[in-house]
């Protein structure tokens, strides 16, 4: 897969879940979400399907997100997302690594996408692609096999292929393994507050915020 085939889901999948994190004060009350399988009515904290056909995440009532669980079965249209931040207390990518996966900024996240479309066909092929926010939205670029393989080998292995990343900030050393629907959220957030050429001093704010939420730490002020 290439960033091609995923950018058009997952700009629009942005405008989703940017509505998902904590809203703006002034935004005021937010439509009732509903799972979008069975209708049943979500409350603010809920799971999320990847469709492996659309490569769109999809809200889920607790139920139906049980029904998709990988653990409880690994084929059909839908995955479930996981509930996962955890950060690694060690580095995965030292400076030579960094350097050969050729990612141009320092805060991205690294997805292995796997050949399963879906509908029962499955190529077994795995491919990594490096994303990171940009005001646009999410931007890709697919990650060469060999530098991936640089990788520390336990942190890649505990990626499961479409539904978890290793996201990146590189400047403040912080690496974790997360569900894809943070790393949309955290894109949704940059895209929002971006501002000027360089995003401004809210957007960095918001970056903080958001890592501050994923330590469970207050979030700066």
């Amino acid at each position: 897969m290439t960033a091609r085939d995923v950018l058009g889901p997952a700009t629009s999948q942005l405008r989703r879940l940017a509505r998902t994190p904590v809203p703006e004060p002034d935004r005021g009350r937010r439509a009732q979400h509903t799972c979008e399988l069975c209708s049943e009515p979500l409350p603010d904290e809920h799971r999320h399907l990847l469709d492996l056909t659309s490569r769109q995440l999809c809200c889920a009532c607790r139920a139906c997100s049980l029904l998709f669980d990988r653990e409880a079965t690994g084929t059909g249209r839908y995955r479930a997302v996981p509930r996962l931040r955890k950060r690694l207390p060690a580095d995965p990518l030292d400076d030579v690594t960094w350097a050969a996966l050729e990612v141009p900024v320092r805060l991205a996240f690294f997805v292995p996408h796997s050949g399963d479309a879906g509908d029962g066909s499955d190529t077994g092929d795995v491919s990594v692609t490096a994303y990171y926010p940009s005001p646009l939205g999410v931007v890709g670029t697919a990650v060469d096999e060999e530098a991936w393989a640089r990788v520390n080998p336990d942190v890649a292995e505990r990626l499961e292929p479409d539904v978890t990343a290793l996201l990146v900030r590189r400047d403040a050393g912080e690496h974790w393994l997360v569900g894809i629907d943070e790393c949309y959220r955290l894109t949704a957030r940059v895209r929002h507050t971006w501002t000027g050429m360089t995003g401004g001093d809210e957007v960095w704010h918001e970056i903080d915020r958001f890592f501050a939420e994923l330590r469970g730490a207050p979030a700066p002020t």
